[in-house]
């Protein structure tokens, strides 16, 4: 779903907080991949292969998806994979 700056801060700082191994990891799903793919793209390009500052393997924190359907089925691939039960 669209963002500002608050919406970036949170998913950098997540996704910073799963890198260090500060918190577990949860899904980081982006909805909306005509609005994210941009930001995705930079980081790429940028980060990972002209600057190398990101890991590649730091992507596969983030999906980016289109549907409520596949919003469902990343999270239901998360739980399965770590054996854990969303408590709603």
């Amino acid at each position: 779903m669209p963002g500002g700056f608050g919406t970036l801060d949170e998913m950098f700082e997540a996704i910073t907080l799963i890198q260090t191994k500060k918190i577990a990891r949860f899904p980081i799903i982006l909805v909306g991949s005509s609005y994210w793919s941009g930001l995705i793209d930079w980081i790429k390009t940028v980060l990972v292969e002209q600057e190398q500052t990101v890991s590649p393997d730091d992507l596969k924190l983030i999906k980016i998806v289109d549907t409520e359907d596949e919003v469902v089925e990343v999270l239901d691939t998360f739980y399965k994979k770590y054996t854990l039960k969303p408590n709603f």
